[in-house]
């Protein structure tokens, strides 16, 4: 049975609502509709349709606000939305893609400009899922994988980073990259794998191998861990999982934007002030394909550092050492090596919560960020 592709069209105007979804279904598409951005909403939800077609005019909660919503409901913020607007100004343009539109139609429309879009997007669509689907296809042919070279800042002189990684065993859990994105931007992710044996350290290299095929300039950082977790989900063993936290940094505007899958919070040490928390909260990666994950954009400065670590830093059970009385102790630590080169700091921040006298409990890595 061939698949039938439905189309949710969102439009005030029932003559516009009528036209489009007239001309949809005579050439073979499922149409269902609204009025408004509420019901548009509830329909995405229950509907799950392939493509929106949504007014950005509407009385009450306009399209921005519904794709908005739409973007930040796990279960509707994969579906397209194509933008019908009357507006041309180039300004409603790019609030519309920053929200997450994929494409505009300008009114008055003719309808089969309509649908050579709808037809567009439902290929490129299918291309990303595709794509998908091979990459971890190739990933699943994997029979003796080998644990990648870690980066060091030798490797990436322009990343501006340092780092102490310290195995509990030989097949580790965490695991770090930092990937070159372009001249000026860098990408960098540290990862704590539910589970210590052989199986993750082959794990281990294909997420490195994701990373590299999946951040790039083209997507935001946000899409490249969407795209990494909708291959996990399908490769990882159902007892396998990973926490995360992906920082990306563009050296040349001094913007970062960091991605947190369920990790402990980024310690953020400005220049000139004081460190502290960035609490994003976010699903974990790999379990599942609706998962949100906590987004913190900011602006930067020469000189403000960002530590990312993994658990084993600061927990203890032996020593009875839980988050809150750890997480004190890790912005001190942070503070007190704010004089020292950023090569070295992550390992004296180690030494200071992780002394030689104490046996690690768990895999340990902490990784430095100067702007």
């Amino acid at each position: 049975m061939q698949q039938l592709f439905t189309i949710l069209v969102v439009d005030d105007n029932l003559l516009n609502l009528k036209l489009l979804s007239t001309t949809l279904e005579n050439h073979g598409y499922k149409t269902i509709t609204a009025v408004d951005g509420p019901t548009a909403r509830q329909l995405a939800q229950t509907e799950k349709p392939d493509i929106i077609l949504l007014d950005v005019k509407m009385p009450g909660e306009d399209g921005f606000e519904v794709i908005r919503q739409l973007k930040n409901d796990p279960a509707t913020g994969g579906i397209p939305v194509l933008f019908l607007s009357g507006v041309i100004e180039l300004e409603s343009k790019l609030t519309g893609f920053e929200l997450g539109a994929v494409d505009y139609i300008t009114k008055p429309f003719h309808p089969l400009e309509v649908l050579a879009r709808v037809r567009l997007h439902l290929k490129l669509s299918i291309a990303t899922s595709s794509l998908i689907s091979n990459q971890a296809d190739k990933l699943r042919q994997i029979t003796e994988a080998q644990t990648a070279m870690l980066t060091t800042p030798d490797n990436q002189p322009g990343a501006g980073f340092g780092v102490y990684y310290c195995a509990l065993e030989e097949a580790g859990g965490d695991f770090y990259d930092v990937l070159p994105i372009s001249d000026d931007i860098y990408g960098y992710f540290v990862a704590d794998f539910s589970g210590h044996d052989i199986k993750t350290s082959y794990l281990i290299s294909s997420v490195k191998a994701l990373l590299k095929q999946n951040c790039t300039p083209i997507y935001r950082p946000s899409e490249s861990m969407k795209l990494i977790n909708d291959v996990l989900v399908k490769i990882l063993p159902e007892d396998k999982f990973l926490t995360s936290c992906y920082a990306c940094l563009n050296r040349k505007t001094k913007n970062l934007t960091i991605i947190s899958a369920g990790h402990p919070p980024v310690v953020y040490l400005p220049a000139k002030g004081e460190p502290s928390f960035i609490h994003l909260q976010g699903d974990v990666m790999g379990s599942f394909e609706d998962v949100s994950f906590g987004r913190e954009a900011m602006k930067v400065k020469p000189g403000d550092r960002f530590y990312i670590y993994s658990d084993g830093l600061i927990e203890s059970v032996q020593q009875k050492i839980s988050w809150p009385e750890g997480s004190e102790k890790l912005l001190a630590a942070c503070a007190a090596v704010a004089d020292q080169p950023i090569t070295s700091a992550p390992q004296r921040i180690a030494e200071k919560l992780k002394p030689e006298s104490v046996a690690i409990e768990d895999d340990v890595i902490v990784l430095g960020i100067q702007v």
